[in-house]
C-alpha cells in the first residue's frame, strides 16, 4: 500500500542516529495518506458497514449467542496488523533497499537496523492506533463491550503485532525488489484474512477446520483476543503459538535479510 520513498541518509549532528531517523520516517510516514487509510481507516470503516447490517446486530445461537459485530471486532483488529505486516512495511523495505538506500546508510552513523527497527515501530504503533479505534467505534456505534479481561487482551494483541510485524520482516527479506515484496505480500494475505476470521469467525468455523486454523498465527490471535474480550484468560495454547510463531519468523527473517 505505501510506496517506498527516499531518507536522507546524513543524521543532524547532535542528534542520535536513531531519533534523526524517527523523526524522518515518523515525517515521511504520515505523508502517505493510502498506507494511513489502510490501516487506520479500512478496518474501521469494514466494522462499521458489517455493523449497519441488521442481522450482524442479533444474537447468534451458532456464535454462542454473541452477535456478528461482536465477532467481527477482533477481526477488525487482526486486519490492521495483517495490513501493516504484509502490504505497507515490505515495500518501503525493499524500496530502500532497491535504490541502494541501505547501502548507502551503511557509510554514515545511522545504521540500516535502525531504520528496520523505525518502520517495525511506526507500522506496529499504527495498529495498535487502529485496534483502539476499532474498539472504541464498536463500544460507541454497535454497543460492543470492551475487552473484560484487559491484561490478556493486551498480551495477545502485543504476541499478534509481533507475529505480524515479523511476518513482514520476513517477505521484506525474501523480496528483491518493492514489486516482488508485494506480490509475495499479496499472495499471503488472503490467507491470513481468512484465518483471522474475516469472510466466516474463527469460533463459528467447523472443528477440523478450525483446530488448523488455529494454528496459524492470525487464527491464534484471533481465539486469544476473543477469548480475552469475553472475560477469560486467554489459551496458553493460543499464546504460545502466537509466541512460536513471533520468534521463528524473526529468526528466519534475522538469518535471510539482506541490506544490498
Amino acid at each position: 500500500m505505501t510506496t517506498a520513498t527516499v531518507t536522507d541518509p546524513a543524521a543532524p549532528r547532535g542528534a542520535r542516529p536513531w531519533r534523526a531517523v524517527l523523526r524522518t520516517e515518523a515525517r515521511l510516514f504520515g505523508r502517505e495518506p493510502a498506507g494511513i487509510f489502510w490501516i487506520l481507516g479500512f478496518p474501521t470503516l469494514l466494522l462499521v458497514v458489517l455493523g449497519c447490517i441488521p442481522s450482524f446486530r442479533d444474537p447468534d445461537p451458532g456464535l454462542g449467542g454473541i452477535r456478528l459485530v461482536d465477532a467481527y471486532v477482533p477481526v477488525s483488529v487482526l486486519l490492521s496488523m495483517i495490513v501493516s505486516g504484509l502490504q505497507s512495511m515490505p515495500p518501503v523495505v525493499t524500496g530502500y533497499r532497491e535504490r541502494g538506500i541501505l547501502r548507502r546508510m551503511s557509510t554514515t552513523p545511522v545504521r540500516p537496523g535502525a531504520l528496520l527497527g523505525t518502520q517495525m515501530g511506526l507500522h506496529g504503533a499504527a495498529a495498535v492506533v487502529s485496534t483502539c479505534l476499532s474498539l472504541a467505534v464498536g463500544r460507541l456505534a454497535f454497543d460492543v463491550a470492551l475487552p473484560r479481561q484487559a491484561f490478556g487482551y493486551a498480551l495477545a494483541l502485543l504476541l499478534a503485532v509481533l507475529a505480524a510485524l515479523a511476518l513482514g520482516a520476513l517477505v521484506s527479506a525474501l523480496s528483491r525488489t518493492s514489486k516482488i515484496a508485494g506480490a509475495i505480500g499479496s499472495v499471503v494475505f488472503f490467507p491470513m484474512m481468512f484465518c483471522a476470521g474475516v469472510w466466516l469467525p474463527v469460533r463459528a468455523m467447523p472443528g477440523t477446520l478450525a483446530r488448523v486454523v488455529e494454528l496459524t498465527p492470525f487464527g491464534a490471535a484471533a481465539q486469544a483476543l476473543d477469548q480475552a474480550a469475553s472475560g477469560d484468560w486467554p489459551s496458553w495454547a493460543h499464546l504460545g503459538v502466537l509466541a512460536v510463531w513471533a520468534v521463528v519468523l524473526s529468526t528466519a527473517a534475522a538469518r535471510w535479510f539482506r541490506w544490498e
